[in-house]
């Protein structure tokens, strides 16, 4: 798969006839780890990311990944640099090469504001779902569905634009289900590739016959209990506008065949961006 990657020295790589100096570790999951590294030809930053292979499935959810990666060239979507799998005695390593984006995730940006005591302001949030949300259009255009949109899956770049990444869990965006054992598949399916905490009710407990849609990665709800059994609600606030809240609250639909669609988002997006300056701007 691709270019020939050695580990030349210690502390550095190369990957497709460039080599690359290992800096520091950036993140490390059960089956996937990402360091940093500097291009000792262009002085630019990148994140390599290592997804251990155990077996012939595992590689091809890695190849996968790459596939995903060569749909896109957006600039809410994380581009893929180079790529190459590596023999690890009987087991194999993906290697990822990937931009590396300074501001981190949304998770970690949400972390830092909770621990000053701050809350994002409307038009920030607006700002970041905008481009998050673009992102997803490209992949829903395409026929394909993330299914694992999350905070820690968003990068903030420089000038605060989202970017998606993690692309593993993508498959195609219309699932038809048409029998019980069908169902039990994509159930199981999204049990190992969707985090639970941000899984779409849908994919709790698929019925044998429904269609599983891209609407799974409009769900924004983050309560399993309640998603499944309950509607959720927004606690009251007067911090955001109520139209910011109305969105929100559709985006959270339990029922999928009622919640919006990722173009219906963006149009309501569209019409609450800030007024212009000299306007009245007054929260609900």
């Amino acid at each position: 798969m691709g270019q020939a990657l050695c580990v030349c020295s210690r502390g550095t790589v190369s990957l497709g006839g460039a080599r690359y100096l290992l800096l520091h570790r950036l993140a490390e999951g059960g089956f996937s780890y990402v360091d940093l590294v500097e291009g000792l030809r262009d002085g630019r930053f990148y994140a390599l990311k290592r997804i251990l292979c155990h077996d012939k499935e595992d590689r091809q959810a890695a190849l996968h990944e790459v596939e995903m990666h060569g749909l896109f060239d957006h600039p809410n979507i994380l581009p893929l640099v180079a790529h190459c799998m590596v023999e690890k005695g009987a087991k194999h390593e993906a290697w990822l090469l990937l931009p590396y984006v300074k501001g981190g995730t949304l998770w970690s940006e949400v972390q830092a504001l909770r621990e000053k005591g701050t809350f994002m302001s409307e038009q920030r949030i607006l700002l970041i779902l905008h481009g998050i949300c673009r992102g997803l259009q490209a992949i829903h255009s395409k026929g394909y569905a993330h299914r694992d949109l999350k905070p820690t899956n968003v990068l903030l770049d420089e000038d605060d634009q989202p970017v998606l990444m993690d692309l593993g869990s993508m498959n195609q965006a219309r699932i038809e289900v048409n029998s019980s054992r069908k169902a039990m598949a994509v159930q199981d399916w999204a049990a190992q590739r969707c985090t639970i905490s941000y899984r779409a009710p849908e994919l709790f407990v698929v019925p044998s016959e429904c269609v599983i849609d891209e609407r799974t990665d409009i769900w924004k709800g983050d309560s399993v209990a309640l998603a499944v059994q309950n509607p959720l609600t927004l606690p009251p606030t007067t911090r955001y506008s109520a139209a910011l809240q109305r969105l929100l609250s559709s985006m959270m639909t339990v029922n999928p065949q009622e919640r919006p669609s990722i173009n219906e988002v963006l149009h309501q997006l569209e019409e609450l961006q800030p007024a212009p300056e000299g306007q009245d701007t007054t929260q609900i």
